[in-house]
């Protein structure tokens, strides 16, 4: 089963942090921050204009992306925790 995002809609499979600190402590699931990365898997057509055209969508499948902390909607597929949110909501695009 897979999702296909509509509109302006990107799905994001999300990067989890390591649990672990530099000097080997793991850290709890309550003392985390919210994953704030995410690399895109699936991107929508894009938002239609008033004149009836489509925006360019700015990420592409496979970027990796930074996000707002409590963007998009949480959905559980395969095992695996995705996040369905508007391109708004991304910051920005990590290049190396």
């Amino acid at each position: 089963m897979s999702i296909r995002p509509l509109g302006d809609k990107i799905v994001i499979k999300v990067i989890e942090d390591t649990e672990k600190t530099e000097g080997g402590i793991f850290i709890p699931d309550s003392a985390k921050e919210k994953p704030q990365k995410g690399e895109v898997i699936a991107v929508g057509p894009g938002k239609t204009l008033e004149d009836g055209k489509r925006e360019e969508m700015e990420v592409k499948t496979g970027d990796i992306v930074l996000f707002a902390k409590y963007a998009g909607t949480d959905v559980k597929m395969n095992d695996e925790v995705l996040k369905i949110m508007s391109v708004k909501d991304v910051l920005g695009v990590l290049e190396a």
